[in-house]
């Protein structure tokens, strides 16, 4: 088993900025992939169920059926980047039962701390719409019955 070296730490440097003074180029990061981290990392968190509005989710379901569309991961998020700062829109449906304002909180820090890790920006706002609560009993197609045996 290697041990690390003295003089290459094993921990990540923070607070560097994107496009330093003095570095040999620049570097940008599109809005798609700053909404597709943001996406992410809400689904991650318990007690969220879907991503988007009724409309959004509808035309998602339609589009996942369409052979090499594949999945649709920015629906109900929208982003601003600047070329240090992301501003960040969430539209959320959140499960029955789950605890409105603590789902909130944790989708705020997840989203935060992953945007920050993995694209270097700073995120100055997650602003969370809640559109609807997912119930129990309404499949919305999930347990879909085959009609094929």
């Amino acid at each position: 088993m290697a041990q690390p070296s003295a003089s290459r730490p094993d921990t990540l440097v923070t607070g560097s900025s994107l496009n330093e003074e003095g570095a040999a180029g620049k570097t940008t990061i599109s809005s798609v992939v700053v909404q597709k981290v943001a996406g992410i990392a809400t689904r991650e968190v318990t007690g969220i169920h879907a991503l988007g509005g009724g409309v959004s989710r509808a035309f998602g379901a339609i589009r996942e059926r369409i052979p090499g569309s594949g999945t649709v991961t920015t629906s109900g998020v929208s982003v601003e980047v600047g070329e240090k700062q992301a501003a960040i829109d969430l539209d959320v449906v959140v499960e029955y039962g789950a605890r409105i304002v603590d789902v909130a909180r944790a989708v705020r820090r997840n989203v935060i701390g992953q945007v920050e890790q993995i694209t270097g920006l700073e995120v100055i706002e997650v602003n969370i719409a809640v559109n609807d609560i997912h119930l129990p009993d309404e499949n919305g197609g999930e347990t879909e019955i085959s009609r094929v045996e």
